[in-house]
């Protein structure tokens, strides 16, 4: 669906935004005129309150400028903040995507409200159907443009700019998580990425033979017991001033994940398709990063891997020797993701030096128990990053929560046979496993962990602007992140 702004537009549907007990915009009094009245007559009906989301449809007459009219509700003005705004966009585009027209603008009063519709309607629109087959035309969207109309049209793109890079960037993580894993593995998965040199990200492929040549047994160990080559994708955005230290993203990429020795039960197997969730929100990151020029030192790095089960994969007992030279005692298989993070994260601070680190992973299912699927787990050494992140979080609608870490932790950490055991018991599953990753951060090295395994993907009721079963959590908080905090 195309995004468009305009002083000015016609389209199939017509859409105002009323207050709730409000009276109807001056927007609409021209197209209610040319009615006769129907939307007032809409407006007054005892149903309908302009209560946030609520919508009543009007069918217009033969010659009017449209064939239908919408009220949506905006709900009270002072609450009608960035969630509500976007939300109003989605919703629209929910209702009217399979209507039958093609056109539909949205009358609104300030550039911002434009955006930020805007925004909602686009990922709102999002559809994944490449692999159906059968579908029939009732079922494929009619709706083909949306239109802000607003008074100022030049400020509406300018508020737009960024937010649609982000929702290009979240577009491409939902994409990237919802692809099959037969058709996306580390290699596929890093010709994905070098699709993205064409948008200026420079971009550099390891192979295993490459990593055996860094100590990177921890990744690779992860990825031995799989037919498919594990992979260390670099994607470098250098748009800050030369020379200045960049800021490192880097993600979990276990493009499927059976638990390996330590099978997984069989039901609900299939969601860990999405186990890359950590590398694809990097990768979005990147991508929207890139798409709005952002004026930073941003390197992306994605550890991509199988975990399988084979004759040749870890088995529990064996021990791991890290990039670092910490060794690791596996003691469970399925504690992959952090086995992969380590060096990763090492191999980020030794070549690039970054200001700051913020890994993504879908690490821990105790996260999910911890903050179920609206909140993704925050651990960090900084305070200054922990206020970021969440205020940037807060702003585009990805949340986080700052968990607690310590030394406390660390004792259940403790191997009889090496450095550290990859897990830490039931007790604490979340902060054991930040703690882990944060034995592979140096002193002094800003860092932050976001465990994002509940709200990756979402299964059953959701906001509307995420229609999808994976919900691209990441790139619009990453790129708010960084534009709040790296960008004079």
């Amino acid at each position: 669906m195309k995004i468009t702004f305009a002083e000015q537009a016609d389209a199939d549907i017509a859409a105002f935004v009323v207050d709730e007990n409000g009276k109807l915009p001056a927007a609409a009094k021209a197209l209610d005129e040319a009615s006769g009245g129907l939307l007032t007559e809409a407006l007054e009906q005892d149903r309908f309150t302009g209560k946030h989301g609520q919508q009543a449809y009007v069918v217009l007459p033969k010659g009017a400028p449209s064939r239908r009219a919408v009220l949506i509700g905006g709900g009270k003005p002072k609450e009608r903040d960035a969630r509500a705004q976007e939300k109003i966009g989605a919703l629209l585009v929910k209702g009217q995507a399979n209507s039958g027209f093609k056109t539909l603008a949205l009358h609104v009063d300030d550039a911002e409200f434009a955006a930020r519709a805007a925004i909602g309607a686009d990922l709102a629109a999002y559809r994944f159907d490449d692999y159906f087959t059968k579908l029939k035309a009732d079922q494929k969207p009619s709706l083909k443009t949306f239109t802000l109309v607003c008074p100022d049209e030049r400020a509406a793109k300018a508020a737009w700019k960024p937010l649609g890079a982000a929702a290009e960037g979240t577009r491409l993580a939902r994409d990237l998580m919802n692809l099959p894993p037969n058709d996306l593995y580390p290699a596929t998965f890093a010709e994905r990425i070098k699709e993205l040199e064409k948008h200026g990200i420079e971009v550099e492929i390891l192979g295993e033979k490459e990593m055996e040549k860094l100590g990177m047994g921890s990744l690779l160990g992860v990825g031995q017991g799989s037919v498919k080559e594990s992979k260390l994708g670099i994607m470098k955005w250098m748009g800050g001033k030369k020379g200045d230290d960049p800021v490192a993203l880097c993600g979990k990429g276990v493009c499927f994940d059976t638990g390996g020795i330590s099978l997984k039960p069989g039901p609900g197997m299939e969601d860990m398709r999405g186990d890359m969730g950590g590398a694809a929100a990097v990768t979005g990151a990147m991508l929207a990063l890139a798409k709005r020029k952002a004026k930073a030192n941003v390197i992306g790095l994605v550890g991509l891997v199988e975990n399988m089960p084979d004759g040749n994969a870890i088995r529990p007992g064996d021990i791991l020797k890290s990039a670092s030279g910490q060794t690791i005692e596996v003691q469970n298989t399925d504690a992959e993701g952090r086995l992969v993070l380590a060096d990763v994260l090492w191999y980020a601070q030794e070549h690039f030096k970054p200001k700051s680190i913020v890994d993504l992973a879908t690490l821990t299912g105790a996260i999910v128990i911890s903050l179920g699927h609206h909140h993704a787990g925050l651990f960090t050494n900084d305070d200054d990053m922990a206020d970021g992140l969440t205020k940037a979080g807060l702003a585009e609608g990805e949340r986080v929560w700052r968990l607690p870490m310590g030394e406390e932790y660390d004792s259940l950490l403790k191997s009889k046979f090496a450095d550290m055991r990859n897990i830490g018991g039931r007790a604490a599953g979340s902060i054991t496993a930040a703690q882990f990753l944060k034995r592979f951060v140096k002193d002094g090295q800003k860092w932050a962990h976001l465990d994002i395994a509940g709200v990756a993907w979402v299964d059953g009721k959701k906001s509307p602007l995420d229609p999808s079963w994976a919900s691209g959590f990441g790139p619009r908080l990453l790129d708010r992140w960084i534009a709040d905090n790296y960008e004079g």
